[in-house]
Protein backbone atom coordinates (compact mmCIF):
# COMPACT_ATOMS: atom_id res chain seq x y z
CA UNK A 1 0.00 0.00 0.00
CA UNK A 2 1.28 3.44 -1.17
CA UNK A 3 0.68 6.06 1.98
CA UNK A 4 1.29 10.05 2.54
CA UNK A 5 1.32 11.33 5.88
CA UNK A 6 1.27 14.81 7.31
CA UNK A 7 2.16 15.26 11.06
CA UNK A 8 1.84 18.43 12.77
CA UNK A 9 1.94 20.28 16.21
CA UNK A 10 1.61 24.07 17.37
CA UNK A 11 5.08 24.04 17.43
CA UNK A 12 6.40 21.14 14.68
CA UNK A 13 9.46 20.96 16.77
CA UNK A 14 9.47 17.40 18.33
CA UNK A 15 6.19 15.73 18.73
CA UNK A 16 6.03 16.01 14.40
CA UNK A 17 9.07 14.45 14.16
CA UNK A 18 8.50 11.84 16.50
CA UNK A 19 5.14 11.13 14.73
CA UNK A 20 6.93 11.13 11.33
CA UNK A 21 9.69 9.05 12.39
CA UNK A 22 7.38 6.45 14.08
CA UNK A 23 4.90 6.55 11.17
CA UNK A 24 7.74 5.81 8.69
CA UNK A 25 9.42 3.34 10.09
CA UNK A 26 5.93 1.32 11.51
CA UNK A 27 5.20 1.37 7.77
CA UNK A 28 7.93 0.09 6.43
CA UNK A 29 8.07 -2.85 8.87
CA UNK A 30 4.59 -3.78 7.45
CA UNK A 31 5.74 -3.77 4.25
CA UNK A 32 4.34 -0.61 3.05
CA UNK A 33 5.82 2.53 1.22
CA UNK A 34 5.15 5.77 2.50
CA UNK A 35 6.45 9.44 2.70
CA UNK A 36 5.27 11.88 5.49
CA UNK A 37 5.21 15.89 5.37
CA UNK A 38 5.71 17.22 8.83
CA UNK A 39 4.65 20.74 9.34
CA UNK A 40 5.42 23.16 12.01
CA UNK A 41 6.44 26.76 13.21
CA UNK A 42 9.32 26.72 10.33
CA UNK A 43 7.08 25.65 7.91
CA UNK A 44 6.52 22.27 5.76
CA UNK A 45 9.43 19.88 5.50
CA UNK A 46 9.90 16.62 3.31
CA UNK A 47 6.51 18.43 1.24
CA UNK A 48 4.29 15.80 -0.64
CA UNK A 49 4.04 16.92 -3.95
CA UNK A 50 1.48 16.40 -6.47
CA UNK A 51 2.19 13.17 -7.68
CA UNK A 52 2.83 11.42 -3.95
CA UNK A 53 -0.72 11.99 -3.65
CA UNK A 54 -1.84 11.25 -6.63
CA UNK A 55 0.24 7.74 -6.56
CA UNK A 56 -1.26 7.12 -2.75
CA UNK A 57 -3.65 4.92 -1.52
CA UNK A 58 -4.29 6.48 1.57
CA UNK A 59 -3.74 9.84 3.37
CA UNK A 60 -2.96 9.59 7.30
CA UNK A 61 -2.90 13.20 8.95
CA UNK A 62 -1.50 13.02 12.82
CA UNK A 63 -2.00 16.91 13.91
CA UNK A 64 -3.09 19.02 16.53
CA UNK A 65 -3.44 21.63 14.37
CA UNK A 66 -5.49 22.34 11.35
CA UNK A 67 -4.35 21.28 8.02
CA UNK A 68 -5.68 22.14 4.46
CA UNK A 69 -6.73 18.66 2.58
CA UNK A 70 -7.89 20.08 -0.22
CA UNK A 71 -5.32 18.51 -1.92
CA UNK A 72 -6.19 15.02 -1.38
CA UNK A 73 -9.22 15.29 -1.92
CA UNK A 74 -10.90 11.46 -3.05
CA UNK A 75 -8.29 9.92 -1.44
CA UNK A 76 -9.29 8.22 2.18
CA UNK A 77 -8.47 9.50 5.07
CA UNK A 78 -7.60 8.98 8.59
CA UNK A 79 -7.18 11.82 10.71
CA UNK A 80 -5.97 11.68 14.53
CA UNK A 81 -3.67 13.16 16.88
CA UNK A 82 -0.22 13.60 17.05
CA UNK A 83 0.15 11.51 20.21
CA UNK A 84 -1.85 8.89 18.32
CA UNK A 85 1.11 9.22 15.60
CA UNK A 86 4.03 8.95 18.65
CA UNK A 87 2.12 6.44 20.66
CA UNK A 88 0.21 4.17 18.39
CA UNK A 89 1.76 3.95 14.63
CA UNK A 90 0.56 1.04 14.23
CA UNK A 91 -2.79 1.28 15.51
CA UNK A 92 -3.40 4.45 13.03
CA UNK A 93 -1.46 2.34 9.91
CA UNK A 94 -4.09 -0.72 10.86
CA UNK A 95 -6.98 2.07 10.51
CA UNK A 96 -5.30 3.08 6.77
CA UNK A 97 -5.35 -0.51 5.94
CA UNK A 98 -9.07 -0.94 7.32
CA UNK A 99 -10.13 1.98 5.23
CA UNK A 100 -8.98 1.30 1.92
CA UNK A 101 -9.81 -2.20 2.44
CA UNK A 102 -13.57 -1.40 2.70
CA UNK A 103 -13.26 1.92 0.29
CA UNK A 104 -14.83 4.41 2.52
CA UNK A 105 -13.44 8.08 2.23
CA UNK A 106 -12.88 9.44 6.04
CA UNK A 107 -12.51 7.12 9.09
CA UNK A 108 -12.57 10.40 11.58
CA UNK A 109 -16.63 11.58 11.89
CA UNK A 110 -15.65 14.37 13.81
CA UNK A 111 -13.11 15.08 10.59
CA UNK A 112 -15.29 13.71 7.68
CA UNK A 113 -14.99 17.01 5.33
CA UNK A 114 -11.96 17.81 2.66
CA UNK A 115 -11.18 21.11 4.24
CA UNK A 116 -9.28 22.30 7.64
CA UNK A 117 -11.19 21.60 10.61
CA UNK A 118 -13.75 24.02 12.11
CA UNK A 119 -13.94 25.22 15.47
CA UNK A 120 -16.74 23.41 16.57
CA UNK A 121 -15.16 20.01 14.96
CA UNK A 122 -11.81 21.21 16.89
CA UNK A 123 -13.65 22.07 20.08
CA UNK A 124 -15.37 18.68 20.13
CA UNK A 125 -12.72 16.38 19.86
CA UNK A 126 -10.49 18.17 22.19
CA UNK A 127 -13.51 18.46 24.47
CA UNK A 128 -13.60 13.96 24.69
CA UNK A 129 -9.88 13.46 24.72
CA UNK A 130 -7.91 15.88 26.54
CA UNK A 131 -8.29 19.50 27.82
CA UNK A 132 -5.46 21.58 26.06
CA UNK A 133 -2.84 23.16 28.48
CA UNK A 134 -1.61 26.54 27.37
CA UNK A 135 1.65 28.00 27.55
CA UNK A 136 3.88 25.21 26.46
CA UNK A 137 6.86 23.48 27.79
CA UNK A 138 7.81 25.89 30.30
CA UNK A 139 11.70 23.63 30.13
CA UNK A 140 11.70 25.16 26.71
CA UNK A 141 9.88 28.52 26.93
CA UNK A 142 12.81 31.57 26.53
CA UNK A 143 13.09 32.23 30.53
CA UNK A 144 14.24 28.75 30.41
CA UNK A 145 17.04 28.65 27.54
CA UNK A 146 17.97 31.89 28.61
CA UNK A 147 18.48 30.88 32.11
CA UNK A 148 20.17 27.94 31.09
CA UNK A 149 22.27 30.11 28.38
CA UNK A 150 23.67 32.15 31.44
CA UNK A 151 24.12 30.18 34.23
Amino acid sequence: MNIVAVTACPTGIAHSQMAAENLETTAEEMGHDIKVEVQGSMGAQNELTADDVAEADVVIITADTSVQRDRFEGKPLVKKTVKDGVNDAEGVIREAERLVESGEGASDESDAGAGAATADETDATTATEEPARRGGDREKGLFARLKRLFS
